[in-house]
């Protein structure tokens, strides 16, 4: 079997086939494992460090929590005060506020499209879905003539979903807020050491090393098996086997050569999904300034640093690290203040947090710019037909697709990518019986 990619996905799928005995190869484009699951320890002093990727693991997120357990990796509660939020109130005046607060009046909005969304069981295919995928979350707030104040609350959700409203589809927004409705929030979890453990922790006990180094560029089928040619330091290699998972993010897999190529819809469901602009940017203090009583220790926010939150709460030591997630336009805008200020210049900004200590590190990351990445992760915009989502997942004869871009509930989470890649594996399986 070959695996192309050694993300969550990539890697839960080469678990789940060694498991049940098969052989596998697994090939990876980066110089190490996990993709966008990415732990940044160089640079910070007392062995402290943060999430330059995937975050916030949820209790609800089973696959996850599951696997770690079985890799015994130690799960910590984080964020335990939930998210607040900083950005324009109804007053139009820039203040510290109440995540929940704004939720009533955007839930209120949206109940009757959630409840239709709910009454056609969430099928993407549905009248429904296409009526509300065609309408983006900024020309619905035009529409119900939304106060100025709840446009901005909503450009907030760029930190969740890397798109501003003129990019979102309100099918995304529907099919969110009909999913808290179902499971609510959960709470919130890290790796002690690390999130990118869970991958590093795979990697280890298979079989066969993951070869570094290796961008798949072209999948040949035939009656009997596949061929890939696989890019190796400049030079090509053929790699046979059986079957394939690609776990790639849509936006490198649309590169590859399928022999035969994929089916239209598959095709075009490949190459018209966007990923989102997303800038991570890790500020180590001299102390946590940010933690005062009864205050939560995270912030959604419609400024151009985007969210931010604690990202080393467990960790011992008087140092800190806040973690920034600039998403959609944001990611820009927090680029351009680095650019022209440095990070004084987000230091400047976050004085409502309280009186800044000095800055003993920084890391900034940018994922669109990324080569095997390009974006932060799969987000759904008004050009993306919703009758295309389920040809992601779709199997190819002998090539199975995985990645979070391919699951239905986990979309944008480390949970779907594990999910997506034992599905992968058990698609394997069951096409070997026929």
């Amino acid at each position: 079997m070959l695996v192309a990619g050694a993300g969550l996905a990539g890697l839960a799928a080469a678990r789940t086939l060694e498991a049940d005995g098969a052989s596998v190869t697994v090939i990876e484009a980066r110089d190490r494992v996990g993709g966008r699951v990415w732990t940044i320890r160089d640079g910070f002093t007392a062995g402290q460090y943060g999430e330059g990727g995937a975050d916030f693991i949820e209790s609800t997120q089973t696959a996850l929590m599951t696997l770690a357990r079985e890799l015994r990796l130690r799960l910590v509660p984080t964020n335990r005060r939930g998210f607040g939020y900083y950005g324009v109130n109804a007053r139009g005046r820039l203040a510290v506020q109440s995540m929940s607060a704004g939720f009533p009046p955007i839930a209120a909005a949206l109940a009757p499209l959630v409840r239709a969304y709910t009454l056609a069981e969430r099928r993407w295919t549905s009248a429904i879905a296409q009526s509300l995928a065609r309408q983006s979350v900024a020309s619905w707030l035009t529409a119900i003539h939304a106060p100025a104040w709840l446009g901005r609350r909503m450009r907030g959700f760029r930190g969740l979903f890397l798109a501003d409203p003129e990019d979102l589809s309100l099918l995304a927004l529907v099919d969110f807020f009909a999913d808290i409705d179902e499971s609510g929030w959960g709470h919130a979890f890290r790796i002690v050491g690390g999130n990118d453990q869970v991958a590093t922790g795979i990697a280890k006990r298979l079989k066969t090393r993951v070869r570094l180094g290796s961008a798949l560029r072209r999948i040949r089928q035939t009656d009997t098996g596949i061929v890939a040619t696989v890019e190796e330091r400049s030079t090509n290699a053929e790699i046979t086997a059986d079957y394939a998972i690609v776990a790639l993010p849509a936006t490198t897999a649309r590169d590859v050569v399928f022999e035969p190529g994929l089916p239209e819809i598959q095709h075009e469901a490949l190459t018209h999904l966007r990923y989102g602009s997303a800038t991570r940017l890790l500020l180590q203090f001299s102390r946590r300034f940010w933690n005062k009583p009864g205050r939560p220790t995270a912030f959604g926010s419609d400024q151009p640093m985007g969210a931010l939150w604690d990202a080393n709460e467990h960790q011992k030591g008087p140092a800190a690290i806040l973690s920034f997630l600039a998403g959609g336009g944001a990611s820009g805008e927090l680029q351009g203040i680095l650019r022209a200020e440095g990070t004084h210049g987000v230091v400047t900004r976050l004085r409502w947090l309280g009186r800044p200590s000095s800055v003993v590190a920084s890391r900034a990351i940018t994922w669109e710019d990324d080569p095997w990445a390009r974006g932060g992760y799969a987000f759904f915009d008004p050009a993306f037909d919703p009758a295309w989502r389920d040809a992601l997942a779709r199997p190819h004869r002998r090539v199975m697709f995985a990645g979070e871009h391919t699951s239905l509930r986990w979309q944008g989470y480390m949970n779907g990518g594990i999910e997506s890649g034992q599905r992968a594996a058990a698609e394997v399986s069951a096409v070997r019986q026929k």
